[in-house]
């Protein structure tokens, strides 16, 4: 993780500058998860739900058009292309590799960082199911989501490598 939020103009800086290097410490975070992983272990399934390594990702890029597009735009999700629910965002197709997942994500981020650049914190965001949210809110509530799966990531990928040690003592 980059840190960019102990840079000394992020500590002494703006609160907007504040939330956008958090967010993006989180954003980069997840996707380090799946460095160097194979295909396998970015899929591998180890709890009862669809969450997996490269599913996360995948569903951070649902999270990402959710709160930057849906949110912003008060487009449906049929018109943005994204399933209808959260859980449906972890679904993996033959078609998901890491690197299209990762670049896919990547892609996202940068949409959203571009949209949300003219707006004030303040500004209301009226494509939400709840109503009119301050953009402050959302940048705080997708933060606090990847933080949750940041923290679910790390626990996946220590179990994956640590059963894939366990199995290939000469890897450990």
């Amino acid at each position: 993780m980059s840190h960019r939020t102990l840079d000394p103009a992020v500590l002494r800086g703006e609160e907007r500058a504040l939330l956008e290097a958090f967010l993006e410490e989180h954003r980069e975070a997840l996707r380090a998860a799946l460095d160097g992983l194979t295909e396998e272990q970015s899929r591998r399934s180890l709890v009862p739900s669809r969450t997996t390594l490269l599913g996360l990702v995948k569903h951070a890029t649902f999270v990402e058009r959710v709160w930057f597009d849906e949110a912003v735009t008060g487009r449906s999700r049929a018109e943005i292309g994204i399933p209808a629910t959260p859980d449906e965002s972890f679904v993996l197709t033959e078609d998901d590799a890491v690197a299209s997942v990762l670049a896919d994500h990547e892609a996202t981020c940068a949409a959203s960082r571009e949209v949300v650049a003219g707006l004030a914190l303040d500004d209301l965001l009226p494509g939400n199911r709840r109503g009119p949210l301050p953009l402050r809110w959302v940048l705080v509530h997708v933060i606090r989501e990847l933080a949750q799966h940041c923290g679910h990531a790390d626990i996946l990928r220590e179990q994956v490598l640590a059963a894939d040690s366990r199995e290939d003592p000469a890897a450990g």
